[in-house]
């Protein structure tokens, strides 16, 4: 049951779009990961043109990531300096990733280089995936406890302007986490991913932030980052689609809600081979498609016309007419479906500790 896109002028599959799109906030949910480098590669598969896929889903994630980091405040787990920090990196990243995007775009190269960004990052982060989970699934069996140093001293410590984070008590160079800002935000203008995969494990092992705190923290940074490049491309390029984003939303939201609670039952990492598994098996489905597969190109004709439905008109109409605020909207349109899920999250789970109660042992009856 294919539909039409007014902005990507393509026909997809929305019902697929949306199980897609809900198995991979399934998986960003269990493992703590970004679902962009997952996400934006079906969407080329199905058919968008990869200069739509990027956008729409960096406008995905701004919704998800709208709707984690909001439960993370309600937490108190979110190091608010830390963060404003990497967004300062991050803005300029974005911005100077907005620029190389524009310039292949310009030379009619930048379909290619996004999908050798994704064949490369995916190789690269499936490989050393798969070794750390075969690693880990050895050592267990194994029995052995290795003990590793959580901070080790880089270059970038040494760096000047050191100032205090209180919330994460950390004594570093303000330049630390621009820097790391600077290469997330040049990474998801250019490929559409919120860059947790490089920003958490930074925060980790180079910022060397408390644990409890990187997750919230990480979306926190991820909405300006998304926020930044669904302006700039809408605005620029008018490659947002509303229709397919609502879409995107809504299927990440509900999905990254049922990984998060699987994730609170089992252990993730024995699955995360099968994850590694997952993206190096994309990567060279995407290797594949960009070499060596014939290209096809649907082309819709009636009568030299497309009918557009009411919704579809006013959301090309509004594309064209006034892009800047087309953008500010989808935009507000995330914010507003991302914080919605995290109320109605936390209302439910208030709901089942108030009233839903665990019937005590046999023992104490």
């Amino acid at each position: 049951m294919e539909y039409f896109l007014p902005i990507a002028e393509v026909y997809i599959n929305l019902p697929l779009v949306f199980l897609l799109s809900l198995v991979v906030g399934v998986l960003s949910g269990l493992f703590g990961v970004g679902g962009g480098f997952l996400m934006t590669p079906f969407l080329i598969f199905m058919g968008v043109p990869p200069t739509y896929a990027v956008p729409n889903e960096a406008n995905n994630i701004l919704g998800t990531s709208i709707s984690g980091s909001t439960t993370h405040w309600f937490k108190g787990t979110l190091d608010y300096k830390m963060g404003l920090m990497i967004v300062v990196g991050g803005t300029l990243g974005t911005a100077i990733g907005i620029a190389t995007f524009t310039y292949f775009k310009d030379i009619g190269k930048i379909n290619i280089v996004i999908s050798l960004a994704y064949m490369y990052i995916l190789a690269i982060i499936g490989t050393l995936m798969l070794v750390q989970g075969v690693t880990e699934l050895d050592r267990a069996r194994k029995k052995i406890v290795q003990k590793k140093k959580l901070h080790e001293h880089y270059w970038i410590h040494g760096l000047p302007f050191r100032m205090r984070f209180k919330k994460s008590k950390l004594y570093e160079s303000a330049f630390t986490p621009i820097i790391i800002g600077l290469i997330v935000g040049f990474i998801a203008a250019i490929m559409g991913v919120g860059g947790a995969f490089i920003l958490v494990p930074a925060m980790i092992y180079i910022i060397g932030m408390p644990t409890k705190l990187i997750p919230g923290t990480s979306l926190f940074v991820t909405i300006f980052v998304s926020a930044i490049v669904t302006v700039l491309h809408a605005f620029n390029y008018g490659t947002i689609d509303l229709i397919l984003v609502v879409v995107l939303i809504l299927g990440s939201i509900v999905g990254v809600q049922i990984g998060q609670k699987i994730g609170e039952k089992v252990d993730s990492s024995e699955f995360k081979t099968i994850l590694a598994i997952l993206l190096l098996l994309v990567g060279i489905a995407i290797a594949y498609d960009t070499f060596f597969a014939e290209e096809t190109v649907k082309e819709v004709q009636n009568n030299g016309k497309i009918e557009l439905g009411p919704i579809a008109q006013f959301v090309r109409d509004l594309s064209v007419n006034v892009p800047l605020l087309y953008g500010m909207f989808s935009i507000v349109l995330a914010l507003g479906l991302g914080i919605g899920a995290a109320i109605v999250r936390r209302f439910l789970s208030k709901f089942k500790a108030k009233f839903i109660h665990t019937p005590p042992p046999a023992s104490l009856k």
